[in-house]
């Protein structure tokens, strides 16, 4: 039975990826800061489930959850832990953004490392890292959020093409989701301005595409056509019309 390691597995999207892959008869080990969270997913599933209580913006503890974990034959990384922040620059509180870049980036890129090295050793093994479709630009008064999720995307492709110079069968992917059905506006003091697609679905996905070695997964086809119009529209353009979406999210 091949084992998951799933950061942010209480919630969203890494909560719904863990259903997913027990569904595929996968052993888990489940990774966030809120136990009875993790206890009530863990009696809801049917494969083996490993609890591990931590907060991923304290880097002592990522790496405490490496150490544990490390010497087990972790085939598969799951870099869902994150979150956002709406608002101005100038007025989001900065503590709370540092947090946030400690989850988002800083977590990512440690566990990354760390597990990746293990992967190549043996030469087999998988990692997803959870982005969003705002890894693809920049995000006027979501800017902390969206800089970090471009991180996450970068950094994907560059090992990806690095493991691909090296020859090695170990597989990075990047999930790239637009807005998804789940408590991260209400974490981010935002609302939709467009209909979500359901975290299970993109959850579905995820798992297809990285199974499969996909290197960008970007669940829904207008998700794919926005990203693509994304990257042809003037720069300035862009920078106008995210910013009008997500200062309009922050009003309502």
């Amino acid at each position: 039975m091949n084992t998951a390691l799933i950061t942010g597995a209480s919630s969203g999207i890494g909560r719904d990826i863990a259903r997913e892959l027990s569904a595929r008869g996968w052993s888990l080990i489940l990774a966030a800061r809120r136990r009875d969270r993790l206890e009530a997913l863990a009696r809801e599933l049917h494969t083996p489930c490993r609890i591990c209580v931590c907060d991923l913006s304290r880097e002592e503890e990522v790496r405490a959850l490496y150490d544990d974990l490390h010497t087990e034959p972790v085939e598969l990384l799951v870099n869902a832990a994150g979150f956002g922040l709406q608002g101005e620059f100038l007025g989001t509180d900065l503590d709370r953004e540092l947090e946030m870049l400690r989850v988002n980036l800083h977590a990512t890129h440690i566990l990354t490392k760390l597990f990746l090295r293990d992967m190549v050793a043996r030469d087999h093994g998988s990692i997803l890292n959870v982005a969003s479709s705002a890894g693809f630009m920049a995000g006027p008064f979501f800017s902390t959020y969206y800089a970090s999720k471009n991180y996450v995307v970068r950094l994907t492709q560059a090992i990806y093409e690095e493991l691909r110079i090296r020859g090695s069968h170990v597989s990075v992917s990047c999930l790239c989701p637009g807005p998804v059905d789940t408590e991260f506006n209400r974490v981010a003091g935002a609302t939709f301005g467009v209909k979500p697609m359901s975290s299970r679905d993109v959850a579905r996905i995820a798992v297809d595409g990285t199974l499969k070695k996909r290197l960008t997964i970007i669940p829904g086809a207008g998700m794919k056509l926005s990203v693509l119009a994304a990257r042809l529209a003037p720069e300035k353009l862009l920078l106008r019309i995210n910013g009008r979406i997500q200062k309009n999210k922050g009003k309502k």
